[in-house]
């Protein structure tokens, strides 16, 4: 399967949209039923993310550019049947992560 991509339009700049990302990163564990195990890690201006969480592995990154967020999720075959719903919930939430939260 191809990944499922969401495209976040901000207006922050790269450099503050990254910022409130790294800052932001610990509260996905709360976006997921039962929690999640997150690993991390900034090459440049992607993060490369692991997720575990529900028995599954999920890897994941997010592309922050000037004007755009972009987040890539490499769904497993059991989550793929989900990928509608999976990116209606990026596609509504995943703006938080974007949100000032000091």
């Amino acid at each position: 399967m191809s990944p499922l991509v969401v495209d976040l339009p901000h207006k922050l700049g790269k450099d503050e949209a990254r910022k409130r990302i790294a800052g932001g990163i610990g509260r996905l564990t709360g976006f997921l039923p039962g929690g999640a195990d997150v690993k991390s890690e900034w090459q440049g201006d992607r993060l490369n993310l692991s997720i575990g969480a529900m028995g599954q592995q999920v890897a994941s990154h997010i592309d922050v550019k000037d004007k755009v967020v972009r987040i890539e999720v490499a769904l497993p075959a059991l989550l793929a049947m989900f990928g509608g719903q999976i990116r209606d919930f990026l596609t509504s939430k995943g703006g938080e992560l974007l949100e000032d939260k000091r």
